[in-house]
């Protein structure tokens, strides 16, 4: 399913079934439906999906596509594990290893730290040189940059992630280089689809709660009452009473 949230408010306006060009269109047909515009949509904050990417073209046509830097950092996150899954293999060492390189370093655990710290040094070691190249993404990200100084660091952050001769880490830096201004957006409009991470670990853990849904359409409603911050629902006709003894 496609969930389409305003950033500023923040609530979720719309959700549909799909993932595809027509989604974003359904979501413009609702806009205009509730006496919205979606020619007024100025930023739209999505992944790299083409089917969003046209789908943003040509329905919210004044739209500035600005590619989300928590999906950005998840696709090096994703490459740093290829990285060490194959490297595991002659490197014992790195088995058990996985969350070590993809968690905050904010929120590593004492024991994680000093894995850590035995790990990162070690000469060669392919996965530590990855998370290098993903670690340095983050600090670009974090830093309160112009775009200017923003393209700069990135210009030499991509170099280096070419020169690598880490193939998955060369595919992601392939991918970010073909759409470069949307990756360089998020410095000027400041937009990211932080808080959507919030909201969705209440939507799964909703889903995990219930075991499931009988249906997309029962997950959609589900996620509306957990996100939707819906004003015009109706009053339930039937009463609580309450009875207490001493």
């Amino acid at each position: 399913m496609s969930l389409f949230h305003d950033l500023d408010e923040p609530r979720l306006l719309f959700g549909c079934e799909g993932r595809d060009k027509l989604t974003v269109g359904a979501f413009a047909a609702d806009l205009k439906a509730h006496k919205g515009d979606p020619e007024g949509v100025e930023v739209a904050c999505i992944d790299m999906s083409k089917a969003y990417i046209r789908g943003v073209e040509k329905y919210l046509p004044n739209a500035e596509v600005t590619f989300d830097k928590f999906h950005v950092v998840k696709l090096l996150n994703e490459a740093v594990d290829k990285v060490r899954r194959a490297e595991a293999k002659t490197q014992p060492s790195l088995k058990g290893t996985r969350y070590l390189w993809l968690k905050d370093e904010s929120k590593w655990s004492k024991a994680q730290r000093e894995e850590h710290a035995v790990l990162l040094p070690q000469r060669g070691l392919k996965t530590a040189r990855a998370w290098r190249i993903k670690e340095s993404l983050r600090e670009i990200y974090a830093a309160n940059l112009t775009v200017r100084e923003a393209e700069q660091l990135l210009t030499r952050w991509h170099s280096w992630a070419v020169r690598s001769r880490l193939e998955p880490i060369r595919t992601v830096a392939k991918t970010i280089k073909d759409h470069w201004k949307g990756v360089l957006r998020v410095f000027e409009t400041g937009v990211t689809g932080g808080i959507l991470e919030g909201t969705n670990s209440l939507i799964q853990a909703a889903k995990a709660r219930a075991r499931g849904y009988g249906t997309t359409r029962h997950m959609i409603a589900i996620a509306y009452l957990i996100a939707g911050k819906l004003r015009h629902l109706p009053k339930s006709p039937y009463t609580t009473r309450c009875c207490g003894r001493a």
